[in-house]
């Protein structure tokens, strides 16, 4: 059957809705009159009412695409698209039977009787789809019913999430799966029922439940809920041999964030095991306010979330430096996005270029210059010796320098645990580079300081972003040893505290961030999995690689014997150091690295900066290409 040139998908329905239409006049009209009286005076305009519904009824509900909607899954919204189909209709059908009856196409025309029709097609068409859709989830209970072998199933979060799921688990029984019962914190919902099914405790008491009553299944459907929630409903899970699924939030599953793996997404505090720290800052008491500041390493992951912080305190003018000129084109962009009237100017330029760089600062003149520019990678850099040293130490020679040369009044470099007893030569390069500002700020007076902290959770190149992309491929999970452990902050945690203690320096300080308790690698890729939805070990295997080069089991944030005070800040500390060399001695050492580097000689490389750092033991072993990963 064809209509408006279309095909009609269901013909049932079509053929319903006609037959509907015409015994919804018929009957409004043995409603409104005597049967006698019908037959005798009313027959004539009661067919042609007949003719006109039967006509204009399924052209509007067609238009209204009544036709095109699927009444198994009929809600509300279907039902007010209904009321509102049958209201045009009845408008259609009154506008066109009032004009006849004016044309005398018939002697008498109960007005009344369209009113009663109005009420009894809304009502039979209404009955007529949600028949349909009762019929069709009885089938499919039938189907799909096998008691024997269904599981009972409690569903964490009694919100819209939980609700969507236990209505589901109730419409598809095929799934084998019995929902018998709701946890949720909300104390309002304690003893109530969502479609049937009663909230019977708070999160606090899922042990108590499974010890009470058969739980083969546990669902977890708080999509917005906090890693902590979700890792003591694991952990309880795990006690018990209860196996667990974790629902994705809606918006992910929209938005496209959750592949088929079905994955939940991640949030970076989740992985902390503590509460995040608290930012507070007010802009009247920055330093930053109204100076020009100048960010190198803008592009990367910590640079770029300094220019984020930094232009929350309304500066003068922000200087993005960068060497990639792609990521200081996104850190520009995101920036002008946040900040529309904030001055800043990307400075493409490399801080090994000593030229380049004064010119930068002879014409822009910064207050304040936080030093983020540095190679990080571990394993790349005790490959590529020259740029590590080049770079960290080179590099931070030369911007020294031109703060000097400048007079910048306040100097932040960024510094890493590694520089600690370096074993690496990343690390090493970092010490150096630590006393390079260190005996500037002493010589000079000037508030050069420097601020160092272990890992931060998410950032370019770090094993968070790895693993994502391992569990995302179904795993392997690869860790380098069991028993390694890190400090681990978010980027903005420790972004944060790197701007308080720009306020506090005065000049040659190492200040050293309160990281909390170092975290085991393995714990960490744990988490991951578990919090993704995912069981480590069943669903994703962790693999162990071996330490690669230049690593070691935990670090430290300061050595061993030294004094470190607190400060104003209750996460930050400042630390003692005794083991400074000369500006004549710094530049020799500097001279001497250089030259080592590019002769390509790492073992004289290796021994040299183990006989200028204390405590540095780097390691002199054959370096595989393939374990840099």
């Amino acid at each position: 059957m064809v209509l408006f040139g279309k095909k009609i998908r269901n013909r049932y329905m079509l053929m319903g809705d006609i037959l509907l239409a015409a015994f919804s006049v018929l009957a409004s009209y043995a409603l409104r009159l005597d049967l006698p009286v019908l037959f005798s005076i009313y027959v004539e305009s009661m067919l042609w009412m007949i003719g006109v519904a039967v006509i204009v009824k399924p052209i509007v509900y067609y238009l209204f695409g009544i036709y095109r909607r699927v009444w198994r899954y009929a809600s509300i919204r279907e039902l007010i698209l209904l009321l509102a189909t049958v209201s045009t209709a009845f408008l259609a059908v009154s506008g066109i039977m009032i004009s006849l009856f004016a044309m005398k196409a018939f002697s008498a025309f109960p007005r009344s009787v369209l009113a009663i029709d109005f009420l009894l097609t809304f009502l039979l068409v209404g009955a007529f789809r949600f028949g349909m859709r009762i019929l069709s989830e009885g089938q499919s209970r039938i189907n799909g019913f096998n008691k024997s072998q269904q599981k009972s199933v409690i569903v964490i979060g009694a919100g819209d999430a939980g609700a969507m799921v236990v209505r589901e688990l109730q419409k598809n029984p095929q799934l084998n799966m019995k929902p018998t019962g709701f946890l949720d914190d909300d104390r309002e919902k304690l003893r109530k029922q969502i479609h049937g099914v009663p909230v019977l405790a708070g999160l606090d008491d899922l042990g108590k439940v499974i010890k009470s009553r058969v739980v083969d299944e546990i669902i977890i459907a708080i999509p917005s809920a906090p890693g902590s929630a979700i890792r003591k409903v694991a952990e309880t899970c795990q006690a018990y041999h209860i196996p667990y699924r974790t629902m994705p939030g809606i918006y992910e599953l929209l938005g496209g964030i959750v592949n088929v793996s079905r994955l939940r997404e991640v949030a970076i505090d989740d992985l902390l095991r503590r509460e995040p720290k608290r930012m507070e800052t007010d802009p009247s008491q920055s330093i930053l306010k109204d100076r020009v500041i100048l960010v190198t390493g803008a592009g990367g992951s910590i640079g770029r979330e300094l220019c984020r912080q930094i232009a929350q305190q309304a500066p003068g003018q922000l200087l993005l430096l960068g060497h990639g000129e792609n990521s200081i084109f996104e850190a520009i962009l995101e920036l002008k996005d946040s900040y529309p009237d904030l001055c800043m100017l990307p400075v493409i330029a490399d801080i090994r270029d000593m030229a380049r760089l004064q010119g930068v600062f002879r014409k822009f003149q910064p207050d304040v210059v936080f030093h983020t520019a540095a190679h990080k990678h571990v394993p790349l850099m005790e490959i590529n010796v020259e740029e590590a040293i080049s770079n960290n130490v080179l590099g931070t020679k030369n911007v020294v320098r031109a703060c000097e040369e400048n007079n910048v009044e306040h100097l932040v470099m960024i510094s890493t645990d590694k520089a600690i007893r370096p074993v690496n030569v990343m690390g090493a390069t970092k010490r150096i580079a630590e006393m390079i500002v260190l005996e500037a700020a002493n010589r000079t007076h000037k508030a050069f300081s420097v601020v160092r902290f272990g890992n931060v959770l998410g950032s370019r190149g770090s094993v968070v972003p790895r693993f994502k992309r391992q569990i995302a491929k179904g795993g392997p999970v690869t860790i380098t040893h069991p028993e390694m452990k890190r400090y681990f902050m978010t980027i903005p945690e420790a972004v944060y505290l790197v701007l308080q203690a720009s306020h506090m320096g005065k000049g040659g300080e190492t200040f050293v961030l309160n990281m909390g308790q170092q975290v085991k690698i393995l714990d960490l890729a744990e988490d991951m999995i578990r919090l993704s939805g995912l069981e480590p070990g069943k669903d994703i295997e962790i693999v162990t690689m071996g330490i690669r080069p230049g690593e070691k089991l935990s670090e430290d944030l300061w050595d061993e014997g030294l004094n470190f005070a607190p400060t104003a800040h209750p996460d930050i500390n400042k630390v003692e150091s005794d083991d400074e060399l000369t500006k004549t001695q710094l530049d020799e050492t500097v001279s001497r690295l250089m030259e080592l580097s590019t002769s390509g000689d790492k073992d004289k490389v290796v021994q040299f900066i183990e006989e200028t750092i204390p405590g540095a033991k780097l390691t002199h072993e054959a370096l595989d290409l393939t374990a840099i990963t």
